[in-house]
């Protein structure tokens, strides 16, 4: 291990194990000319208060399990087997994929919500912040006082470090950063018990990735909600996440605790991502230089 690769969240032996998620032997098909396997046989356990990593390469499935646990799938996509169980505070679980339509949208946003890469294009850009936070209110909680509402979507501009005169603006007249914070903001407008978010700071500079990734951990500890955290960038799980799952070709191919898998990553392809960290002083290595995915998962660890 080099000094430049970043030290993984430390083990929570005390964490909260009760599950808020389960996805069991899920299959996830495109049915094109020639069917697609995106994701393939992924068995997934979310515990409350967890944030749980998703790595992978562009293509390998992350954010289509992300729409699969959320049923925003469209044809030709098609679940083609498996199960996905919420477990509410309550006691209750419920099938996600046996909800009727009314019974699904009533379960999004309020159960489970989500944060959508690219903040720009998941806001509506001729509508206001503030009347897009009260449009999201008003379908969950239709009774809720038109200062009830200004108050629920101030406080919540203001968890996620923005100031709540931004209520006015629009999309453009937000940096990309703000832009982001506001879907956050909107994510947690109902207190969710799960927030999927499928690559929150992909084209923000480094130091407003980490002013965010510091948000979502701090609002986690605060809200007690569990996170699936979807990116390519294993370094970054390494810093915020207490288990990552790793997925290859449709597969999750290793899940472990953040310390451990950093410590002692079993699959060749993990072993691969890891040592593509950039060094200020060695080689990048094989991987950098070609991209080739391991084939012998026998392989020797370098």
């Amino acid at each position: 291990m080099t000094a430049t690769k970043p030290e993984p969240r430390p083990d929570a032996p005390e964490a909260d194990t009760r599950p808020v998620l389960t996805v069991e032997n899920l299959t996830v098909v495109y049915e094109t000319d020639e069917p697609v396997t995106a994701v393939r046989g992924a068995d997934l356990t979310l515990h409350r208060g967890e944030i749980l990593g998703l790595a992978g390469e562009s293509g390998c499935g992350k954010t289509t399990l992300a729409y699969a646990i959320n049923r925003l799938h469209r044809p030709p996509a098609r679940i083609a087997s498996g199960g996905i169980t919420f477990h509410d505070r309550s006691g209750d679980d419920v099938d996600i994929l046996a909800l009727a339509d009314a019974e699904l949208r009533s379960f999004r946003w309020d159960k489970l919500s989500m944060v959508f890469q690219g903040a720009m294009n998941a806001l509506n850009p001729v509508t206001t912040v503030k009347a897009q936070l009260r449009d999201t209110l008003l379908a969950h909680r239709p009774g809720m006082s038109r200062k009830a509402i200004r108050e629920r979507s101030e406080d919540v501009l203001r968890r996620v470090g923005v100031d709540p005169r931004r209520l006015g603006s629009y999309p453009h007249e937000l940096s990309g950063g703000m832009r982001q914070r506001v879907m956050i903001a909107m994510a947690m407008l109902l207190e969710p018990q799960i927030m999927v978010m499928d690559e929150p700071t992909t084209a923000l500079d480094v130091v407003v990735q980490r002013d965010i990734l510091r948000e979502i951990v701090r609002l986690r500890d605060e809200l007690d909600f569990a996170v699936v955290f979807i990116t390519h960038d294993l370094p970054l799980l390494l810093e915020i996440s207490d288990r990552i799952a790793v997925m290859l070709d449709g597969e999750i191919v290793e899940l472990d605790s953040a310390r451990r898998l950093y410590r002692d990553a079993r699959h060749p392809y993990t072993r691969k991502l890891l040592g593509s960290f950039p060094s200020l002083s060695g080689s990048r290595g094989a991987f950098i230089r070609d991209g080739a995915a391991p084939t012998d998962t026998t392989e020797e660890q370098a």
